[in-house]
């Protein structure tokens, strides 16, 4: 066996993680740029798809955009008719953005087609390799949050 074969450290399999998910990303990045929506866009309707109406601010700190940002492509989506803003009932300085109808016949289409360019790049996984695989990455990410928070705290 090869040393760099017998190294687990947490390191190694930082880097691993780190490869892995440049190359997933410059996929992800391919399939939706092939469906001519800039990744903004993209993660915005697929929140909003998949979670439902949310205020401005969580859909930015969801999909990791400053204020600024989400406001213009907000700004953007909306001006296309894919999205519409409104006042949140519970509290009049928020405002909850929602797809338009058109903006979730849109996002559905676009989304469907990102999956399977997605399953095919998991393709050479078995069922259970993915299972397996987004249980132990749940426990890393877990595991490492909780670090960061006891960090945060004792500082």
């Amino acid at each position: 066996m090869s040393k760099r074969t017998a190294d687990i450290s947490g390191t190694r399999v930082w880097l691993m993680l780190m490869k892995a998910h440049r190359t997933l990303a410059r996929h992800a990045a391919r399939s939706i740029t092939s469906l001519e929506m800039c990744f903004s866009d993209f993660a915005i309707l697929e929140a909003l798809l998949h979670k439902g109406p949310l205020p401005v601010t969580e859909v930015g700190r969801k999909i990791e955009l400053t204020s600024g940002s989400i406001t213009t492509a907000v700004d953007r989506l909306e001006a296309r008719g894919l999205v519409e803003r409104g006042a949140d009932p519970a509290d009049r300085r928020s405002r909850i953005v929602h797809l338009t109808a058109e903006g979730e016949k849109q996002i559905s289409r676009v989304f469907a087609e990102h999956k399977t360019s997605m399953d095919h790049a998991a393709a050479h996984l078995s069922a259970a390799e993915r299972t397996t695989l987004i249980a132990l990455l749940k426990k890393l990410g877990v595991t490492a949050q909780r670090q960061l928070t006891a960090g945060e705290t004792s500082s």
